[in-house]
């Protein structure tokens, strides 16, 4: 019973929710772990060659693509305080900024704070999502959250919502952006407002027109 539990943890679809509100003025709280919307999501790793650590794998896709894409999601979810952010419901905020955190030190203080919403970094990790993209790109507690962290872990997201079938012409646009917008709430979803509109404070905070925008400059269609 122990393994299959272990097991549903680490299989149930996460989501990186957005926690800090710089466009609105709701507070956003952690929401219910939900898969993408659409059927199209792919799995794959963003990566090639097996893992052997943290920095072994490198990634397959154009650069400038990934900084784009990202770009757009920070833009989203924490474009004042970038990777440093920190959900501002968060009573109890870490001592040290996030980038100056081990991953054993952001987990301390998960766990020293329940309570409270926890969601941290330039991409807005939940607790749940973010042991498990950690374990993905095979982080050890030691490893400092840098930004260069923050990306990979990042990166393992975008490869869920279907990035490597986007960019092959192998996912449409919309699909990709409603998976996009599954996984972080500061998205809007191609009917203009957030997958978790209204849910916990939760809305877009970019519009509909700049995301398709910079999605277009990625791969048009």
């Amino acid at each position: 019973m122990r393994t299959i539990l272990t097991l549903l943890v680490y299989l149930w679809p996460l989501v990186g929710l957005a926690e800090v509100a710089p466009l609105i003025s709701a507070a956003r709280q952690p929401l219910v772990q939900m898969a993408p919307a659409s059927g199209n999501v792919q799995s794959a790793s963003l990566f090639q060659g097996a893992s052997n650590g943290f920095f072994a794998p490198k990634s397959t896709f154009d650069k400038d693509a990934l900084i784009r894409i990202r770009n757009v999601i920070g833009q989203a979810e924490s474009p004042q305080a970038g990777y440093d952010a920190v959900q501002h419901g968060a009573r109890i905020r870490p001592a040290k900024p996030p980038t100056q955190m081990t991953l054993a030190e952001i987990f301390a203080w998960i766990d020293a704070t329940p309570g409270q919403p926890h969601a941290i970094g330039r991409y807005q990790f939940i607790p749940a999502t973010l042991r498990r993209v950690a374990t993905q790109i095979g982080a050890q507690p030691g490893d400092r959250f840098s930004p260069a962290m923050q990306d990979r872990l990042a990166d393992v997201l975008l490869a869920d919502a279907g990035f490597a079938a986007f960019l092959a012409g192998e996912l449409n646009q919309k699909d990709f952006m409603n998976n996009l917008a599954a996984i972080w709430a500061g998205l809007p979803t191609s009917n203009g407002r957030s997958r978790y509109h209204g849910i916990a404070g939760n809305r877009a905070t970019v519009t509909l027109a700049y995301f398709q925008s910079e999605i277009a400059k990625i791969a048009p269609g």
